[in-house]
């Protein structure tokens, strides 16, 4: 016993040391930061010529074109779908007569559970725009609030592919709401285009559609995007910008201020989920069947419409082999 503990109180001693002896070598050998400031900067100002990545640019590439195929594709079978959209809040229905559901909640967000008021729909109720500021240089100094009106407001997409280094003209680059032309509904398809021509339309949207948000979701992987935590304000760059547009807590301390985070890809191309109507289902939903209708994003339920086929990663949400509401 006195010899085991000997070996316990030596052991203890030399650990009391050692850990005495690592703190006086640490304070020993501190970092002189001062000294290292000026190579930090110099980091930073000189780390926009790593920028944009050689190997990214294909990918920025390919997600333009993809976005400019789902653009054309949208505008086209919106002249054969009939697409309804509510007045008072931003749900669609897609299909030729709309829901009778009562999912209104107005655009204050006032009341609910009233019936909507239909009108027609648009391209913006299917590829909702989300623009931020269009950067000269991606590590530039941050927008201050008197700079908000000093830079242009381009989609996001295309300003993240311009900053990975693709070639974007100018007039594509600035058009912004232009692409925002009124479709009416109609229920009989052009003499011009066949079923099967409708068919390969629907199909080559809905595979650019997918094609664009697997590349975007790749380059948010390399560049960074911010999003705000209340409201839709998405900003491509290292770091969000200092305009106060934040409407959902002007009242609070920071005045507008957003609370950036990190942006992904249902922030840069919102999916816009809307009802989907199976074969089995009433030619008009109710209220009654809500818990039995599926669901599927406006671009895919566009193109489902048409004849294409619907990749099996949204059966689940489309409630394919679901049952039929019951009939009273």
């Amino acid at each position: 016993m006195t010899s085991l503990g000997r070996r316990v109180g030596s052991y203890i001693c030399s650990e009391l040391c050692g850990s005495v002896m690592n703190q006086r070598r640490y304070a020993s050998s501190r970092v002189d930061w001062k000294q290292l400031r000026p190579m930090i900067l110099k980091r930073i100002k000189s780390r926009s010529k790593e920028y944009p990545i050689k190997r990214m640019i294909p990918i920025a590439e390919e997600v333009f074109r993809a976005r400019e195929i789902v653009t054309e594709g949208v505008s086209m079978l919106l002249e054969v779908v009939p697409v309804h959209s509510c007045k008072f809040c931003p749900e669609v229905h897609i299909g030729a007569m709309a829901h009778q559901m009562k999912t209104c909640y107005g655009f204050k967000r006032m009341v609910k559970d009233q019936p909507h008021k239909w009108g027609p729909g648009n391209l913006n109720d299917i590829l909702v725009p989300v623009h931020s500021y269009h950067l000269k240089d991606m590590f530039q100094d941050e927008i201050k609030h008197d700079q908000r009106f000093d830079f242009a407001r381009v989609p996001a997409i295309l300003e993240l592919c311009h900053q990975a280094g693709a070639e974007i003209p100018d007039e594509v680059l600035y058009k912004g709401d232009q692409l925002s032309t009124e479709v009416e509904g109609n229920n009989q398809q052009p003499a011009h285009l066949l079923p099967d021509e409708l068919r390969y339309i629907g199909q080559r949207t809905m595979d650019a559609w997918e094609s664009m948000r697997v590349g975007v979701t790749k380059l948010l992987l390399v560049y960074p995007s911010k999003v705000c935590e209340h409201c839709s304000e998405v900003h491509i760059g290292p770091s969000g910008h200092k305009a106060r547009m934040c409407g959902v807590f002007k009242f609070e301390g920071w005045k507008g201020m957003h609370k950036w985070k990190k942006a992904g890809v249902d922030d840069l191309i919102p999916p816009k989920i809307v009802w989907h109507q199976r074969p089995h289902d009433p030619p008009v939903l109710v209220d009654s069947g809500r818990d039995y209708y599926g669901h599927a994003p406006a671009v895919i339920e566009l193109c489902a419409q048409v004849g294409a086929r619907v990749h099996p990663k949204y059966h689940c949400m489309m409630k394919t082999q679901g049952l039929a509401p019951p009939v009273q």
